[in-house]
């Protein structure tokens, strides 16, 4: 066995590390970190809640303030063009030899947080949109954890699938299932704590608090490498 076999195993038994409770977990923070931080940083818009952004677009519109309302519907759109990318990046470089097509999503994830982190409060527009993209990468390309669907960047559908799997291990007493619900938590605390962490970090370090994420982008796409032979 290889060394990076060695160290893969250390992380997780899946076939493929991206599946890997420990990586989803950084990217659960990172994306409720990402959250906390253009929410607190630039003008209150949600990088992952795409539900809280339509709400407070049209509310504002019916106000008929057109310029607030346009600022979280940008971001939207940049969501909806994000996971139509990530799908046909998935779809046409599956099989990708040189880098795997995740690897490259979180690469390029990456990228947009270092961007992001040195943007000034005047184009707040563009940097939501950046991240919004970034989100909607991930959220797309990072659907399993130990072959269960999930979502690293928002908490609805994971608070839904834990609290079903430890209703049916109440019922079954199958391990599995309180396994599976124990993994969901995990990802939702976590996510939790992340915001936290972006909500509180912003207020110090603004602008530039984004590149914790960026670091733990890293982090992932150093891990993922493990994946080669």
């Amino acid at each position: 066995m290889t060394v990076r076999k060695r160290i893969r195993k250390i992380f997780t038994k899946q076939e493929q590390m991206s599946e890997a409770l420990f990586l989803n977990l950084i990217l659960a923070f990172s994306g409720g970190f990402q959250d906390a931080y253009t929410y607190m940083v630039r003008d209150n818009v949600f990088a992952n809640a795409q539900t809280g952004n339509v709400v407070l677009m049209s509310t504002y519109l019916m106000q008929g303030l057109w310029q607030r309302g346009l600022m979280y519907l940008f971001p939207l759109f940049s969501f909806m063009a994000g996971i139509f990318i990530s799908d046909n990046v998935g779809f046409y470089y599956r099989n990708a030899k040189k880098i795997h097509w995740r690897q490259g999503i979180v690469a390029v994830e990456a990228l947009i947080m270092l961007i992001a982190a040195f943007l000034p409060q005047n184009l707040n527009m563009l940097c939501n949109c950046l991240i919004s993209f970034s989100c909607a990468l991930q959220v797309q390309s990072f659907k399993k954890v130990h072959g269960n669907v999930y979502a690293s960047t928002m908490c609805i559908g994971n608070i839904r699938s834990g609290v079903v799997s430890f209703s049916k291990y109440l019922k079954t007493k199958d391990v599995k299932d309180i396994r599976k619900a124990g993994d969901y938590f995990a990802v939702i605390v976590t996510f939790a704590i992340g915001a936290g962490f972006g909500g509180n970090l912003s207020e110090l370090y603004m602008e530039k608090t984004i590149l914790v994420s960026c670091v733990l982008l890293i982090i992932c796409s150093f891990l993922m490498d493990l994946d080669k032979d």
